[in-house]
């Protein structure tokens, strides 16, 4: 920080912070024209109520340069960043090939739905359609069978609240995965609803689960590895990106793919990528059998070789239980990034050094304490 002093009308120097513009503690007394030592004359009831009315200003003064200061370095020097002076240029050949990879999937599938070898796909998939059709209907049946053995469904399944009694909704009764009787808004009364925010809570599960990995292994990488990223921090990433950092993937140098572009062109490449996936959920897994690829399942469990490739679900009973797991995990996911929003908003740090800070000193460093110190 540094400080410059300025003679202020009333005879006080005044330093100010070159940090915040705030004047800091006055190092004279008496007007600008009698000297450092002469003391401003008058009365000595005006001095005492000017002193008074001083140094309450010094005191509010003071509180707000801390403030000022302590907000400065969580913006600035809170952010470990290497900042570029020129902005992100690319020439065309690169932009065009981040574009053309990002729309390769999508046209990929599109040329084999509508190329040459679309129908013989097609028929391919009809034909294996046909034949495990009744198997899908059998395995249907073992499914219901196996959520009437399951502790997990059915009106004797695990409650929010467990052994405390409670009236649980009526149209909660236990048929989906991982239906604990909490709805006291009662938004899935109408049927419609329900499917609906079904859906959508698997959907979120789903997108928690990846992006708490996403926001977690490359702080695990850069404290346990020999790899170095540009910035480890989930939510600094984009701070860097927008100063002009060229990210590197896994912290090879060099290995940009959509990492040395703008910010812009990235999200105009995610749009890209993500079109085929929200057209085929959009539209069915039948949508996928144009190019040879048919799916058993239904709109949230697909199954098949492609989501299902180890053949976890093979298994009926071992298949309605992962069902139960993989919302439970995708419940806490979602949980555990409204943690990671906190963490982020007062400690400024990510997860990973909250949890070596906590290990290394639990009585200081904690929810509590972070509270209190922000």
């Amino acid at each position: 920080m540094q400080v410059a002093t300025v003679a202020a009308p009333c005879g006080t120097a005044a330093v100010l912070c070159s940090g915040c513009g705030l004047p800091q503690q006055s190092t004279r007394r008496g007007p600008a024209w009698a000297g450092a030592s002469k003391p401003y004359a008058g009365s000595a009831l005006q001095n005492t109520a000017a002193g008074s009315r001083k140094k309450k200003s010094v005191r509010l003064v003071s509180s707000l340069h801390g403030k000022l200061l302590r907000l400065q370095s969580q913006v600035y020097t809170g952010i470990k960043t290497h900042v570029r002076k020129e902005p992100i240029t690319a020439d065309w050949k690169e932009l065009t090939g981040v574009l053309v990879l990002s729309a390769f999937p999508f046209l990929f599938v599109k040329y084999l739905a509508e190329g040459p070898t679309g129908d013989r796909l097609m028929e391919n998939a009809q034909k294996t359609k046909a034949e495990k059709e009744p198997q899908k209907q059998e395995f249907q049946e073992k499914q219901t069978e196996a959520r009437q053995r399951s502790r997990w469904y059915g009106p004797e399944r695990p409650k929010w609240l467990g052994p405390l009694p409670y009236e649980y909704p009526g149209h909660l009764s236990g048929e989906y995965p991982a239906d604990y009787g909490f709805d006291i808004l009662n938004l899935g009364v109408d049927p419609s609803n329900f499917q609906k925010y079904f859906n959508f809570e698997i959907l979120h599960a789903r997108w928690a689960m990846l992006g708490a990995l996403g926001a977690l292994i490359p702080e695990v990488l850069q404290y346990f590895s020999a790899l170095d990223f540009t910035e480890p921090v989930w939510w600094k990433v984009g701070y860097a990106k927008l100063q002009g950092e060229d990210l590197d993937y896994f912290g090879i140098p060099g290995l940009h793919i959509a990492g040395g572009q703008g910010i812009l062109i990235i999200a105009f490449c995610q749009a890209i990528l993500m079109l085929g996936p929200e057209y085929a959920r959009a539209t069915g897994i039948a949508a996928l059998e144009p190019v040879g690829l048919y799916l058993p399942g239904d709109e949230n469990f697909p199954g098949g070789a492609l989501f299902d490739p180890l053949g976890l679900a093979d298994d009926p009973e071992a298949f309605e239980d992962l069902k139960v797991k993989e919302m439970k995990n995708g419940r806490l996911a979602m949980v555990a990034w409204l943690g990671f929003y906190i963490q982020a908003l007062v400690t400024q740090k990510g997860p990973l050094q909250n949890l070596l800070d906590f290990a290394s000193d639990p009585a200081h460093n904690n929810i509590f304490t972070a509270f209190n110190s922000s």
